[in-house]
């Protein structure tokens, strides 16, 4: 084989090994209003059962621009595992923003955050579905982009 082809190959590999991620079993985002995220809107995820029981760790995931209003931001993240019809419920203070209104997540003009939500036990077969809304006094919250669950087996 030729250097130039080695080093095709060799590329090609190391991309096949990092592309994917096989514990990753869910990964979406749901896409907010820019100008305001109303309290009403609750955002829905549906995870397909899954093949293997055991943990499962879920993040949350968020993307905001510097128009966001507040350092913090707390959401209420509602579960419910099927076909057990067990109600899991989480709120959730997501810390965005520090003291000297740095934003703590990753970006220029938006930010991407990843918080943990919970480690969630499903027997093979079980699915989810995901509810996420804002609980801020404030009804209407602009600078939010986008909102996402994260779901790795572990």
């Amino acid at each position: 084989m030729r250097k130039g082809g080695f080093i095709v190959a060799l590329f090609l590999a190391v991309c096949g090994m990092t592309a994917c991620d096989s514990h990753v079993v869910f990964d979406k985002y749901e896409h907010t209003p820019i100008v305001g995220w109303e309290k009403n809107d609750t955002l829905f995820f549906d995870v397909s059962p899954v093949a293997i029981e055991g943990n499962y760790r879920q993040e949350l995931g968020l993307r905001i621009t510097s128009t966001y209003p507040f350092m913090s931001l707390r959401l209420v993240v509602e579960q419910v595992i099927i076909p057990a019809h067990r109600l899991v419920r989480d709120t959730i203070d997501c810390h965005l923003i520090d003291r000297n209104g740095k934003p703590k997540g990753q970006g220029m003009s938006y930010y991407q955050y990843q918080v943990p939500v919970n480690d969630i036990t499903l027997q093979q077969g079980d699915s989810l579905h995901i509810c996420v809304r804002h609980d801020m006094k404030r009804e209407i919250l602009p600078g939010i982009s986008d909102v996402g669950i994260k779901m790795t087996r572990h």
